[in-house]
């Protein structure tokens, strides 16, 4: 299986992933002069032979040089082509700054797993590039990557970033079916894939990188407050009797009222998105909830619920009911612990896709004080003062 492309496109041009693509191109046009020594090939020029890492006697420079160096031309086409594909989209969050200099911290982590845990000499950029993929599946999790397949017929498939990286290029390629034989250098992609996963959440955790909300640290946090909730649940918490329900009720009642045939059928849809989204199925959950809402417009889930299907209708690019189910989260638990998260959601859906900017306002001015997380917070202030300012 082979990635063709993603279903992101950087919002900038990626200079400096470019730069690292044309550097480890230009030094393998003048590194790369295979020559024998006795029974074994050398894959580089005399003089380039110093600026591999070799674990047994490592000089500082090599930590660094050494991923610079290719040992052929497939190897150097391999690298690069997944570090176009998925270093676009890491250069464009993190900046050209930031991500060059996280690009060099992998080819030094990588490197010191290798020495750590292997001793012969390696060359090559696949570590840096584990680390960049690692970045991106953090960043972008949910986003989709065709695939090209080949099993008795060729053919292409979507697959999640997370799935993808997880499971087939982590997993599968470096753990399952390595073969050290192959001389494949595995510590070195298993460490990179380490540190590029640790150093996002890391920067996310402590609002380094601006989050869009959709990025695997927002994700684990998700499911930490679903798993807070259930355990709440469990002892006996019941979230229709929050307050503001009666609010709902008072609108409810302004609307027909549905027939014993349409009950059912909202009583099915409510059981079905439940158990969906239980087995991990946003995307479907979600569209079983516009069904919802074609039967009942006024329809709340409860507050996990609801909360999950409108984080997942705004991944999805549906502003506009998105907004609206953040609205109705809103007005049904007014009392829930993290209020000003969407607010902050909502005031940046208003802002920039709705254009809205008084509601936008008004939302961002409820979210600014009571936010903590200083990335968050310096966004929104940011988003303020572009709104007071246009």
């Amino acid at each position: 299986m082979l990635p063709l492309h993603t279903s992101v496109l950087p919002k900038r041009t990626p200079y400096a992933n470019y730069l690292l693509i044309a550097a480890n191109i230009v030094i393998f046009a003048v590194s790369y002069g295979p020559y024998q020594i006795g029974r074994s090939i050398e894959p580089l020029r005399p003089w380039a032979q110093q600026f591999m890492l070799d674990p047994e006697f490592p000089y500082i420079w090599q930590f660094v040089t050494y991923a610079f160096l290719h040992g052929g031309i497939m190897h150097l086409v391999g690298n690069m082509f997944f570090l176009y594909i998925f270093g676009n989209n890491v250069n464009d969050k993190l900046g050209n700054i930031g991500y060059l200099c996280f690009y060099l911290a992998s080819a030094v982590f990588s490197g010191i797993g290798h020495t750590l845990l292997s001793p012969a000499s390696v060359l090559g950029a696949s570590g840096a590039v584990a680390a960049v993929t690692g970045a991106y599946l953090v960043l972008l999790p949910n986003s989709l990557i065709t695939v090209v397949y080949w099993f008795f017929f060729i053919g292409t498939v979507e697959i999640r970033a997370l799935y993808f990286i997880a499971f087939k290029l982590i997993f599968w390629d470096n753990i399952f079916a390595a073969d050290p034989r192959q001389g494949i250098a595995y510590s070195a992609h298993l460490a990179g894939y380490a540190f590029g996963i640790a150093a996002i959440l890391g920067l996310l955790s402590q609002g380094l990188i601006e989050t869009d909300f959709n990025d695997l640290w927002t994700m684990l946090r998700q499911w930490n407050r679903r798993h807070q909730f259930r355990d709440v649940v469990a002892d006996g918490y019941d979230p229709h009797k929050e307050s503001g329900r009666k609010t709902v009720f008072a609108r409810v009642q302004t609307t027909p009222a549905p027939s014993s045939e349409q009950r059912q059928q909202i009583l099915d849809l409510r059981s079905r998105i439940s158990q969906t989204m239980n087995n991990h199925l946003a995307a479907e959950a979600a569209a079983l909830y516009l069904e919802l809402l074609k039967l009942d417009s006024t329809q709340i889930l409860p507050r996990h619920l609801q909360l999950d299907i409108a984080n997942q209708l705004m991944s999805e690019g549906k502003w506009q009911t998105s907004a609206e189910a953040y609205q109705k989260f809103l007005s049904q638990y007014s009392n829930y612990e993290y209020t000003e998260q969407v607010h902050l959601m909502l005031g940046l859906l208003y802002a920039r896709y709705l254009n809205r900017p008084q509601e936008a306002l008004a939302h961002l001015n409820q979210a600014v004080d009571r936010l903590a997380d200083p990335g968050q917070k310096a966004l929104c202030q940011q988003e303020i003062t572009r709104l007071k300012n246009s």
